[in-house]
């Protein structure tokens, strides 16, 4: 007679109940891993939310800076380029800022003298969605910035790159085009340009 055959029922019954236990045991192991691994995801999604908040603000101020340097570059150039092309103005003013109606505005530089205001938009890389906006604030300049309603207004796009041919686009709309390079900036438009009256 084999071993076997002098197990029991209640023996049977037994290694069922403790197998059961054992996948309970388990089951619970599981269930608790499965807890702390939402947990860690939790802190996880966290240390990313943390990380994208805090390199949106690191790349906000990178990009801020950089289009100061920018502004800098072109602004101390715009004088003599202007002249260069026959628009003889004398001052100029950066982020000049207001509301008007609720809604508010901001243009880079404004070049001016006593009849003629250059407006130019500063971009490190000019895309033609850039175009787009810059041309729809034009559209406005007068009625925000109402004391150079009276004058000859034109529009400049400033940048050190451009995607896309914007520069060309920019050009066949009627803005100026300048491109800033290392130590200083230039209108890049053809000889025969005719800026576009705003």
């Amino acid at each position: 007679m084999a071993e076997n055959d002098n197990i029991s029922w209640d023996d049977i019954k037994a290694l069922f109940a403790e197998t059961d236990r054992k996948f309970q045991e388990t089951d619970r192991k599981f269930q608790e891993t499965d807890r702390k691994f939402q947990e860690t995801d939790l802190q996880f999604k966290e240390t990313d939310r943390k990380l994208d908040k805090r390199f949106n603000e690191l790349y906000g101020l990178f990009s801020s800076q950089w289009g100061r340097l920018v502004e800098s570059l072109v602004e101390g150039d715009l004088v003599r380029i202007l002249q260069e092309r026959g628009i003889e103005v004398g001052q100029t003013a950066r982020r000049v800022k207001g509301s008007h109606e609720g809604k508010s505005y901001e243009f880079d530089i404004i070049a001016r003298n006593g009849t003629e205001v250059v407006t130019v938009e500063v971009k490190t890389t000019l895309k033609p969605k850039h175009i787009y906006e810059f041309l729809e604030k034009m559209g406005s300049f007068k009625t925000w910035v109402k004391e150079y309603a009276p004058n000859t207004v034109y529009g400049a796009v400033a940048f050190l790159q451009a995607d896309a041919g914007a520069e060309q686009m920019a050009e066949n709309k009627g803005l100026f085009v300048i491109r800033a390079t290392g130590d200083s900036a230039a209108i890049v438009n053809k000889a025969d340009f005719v800026p576009r009256e705003f």
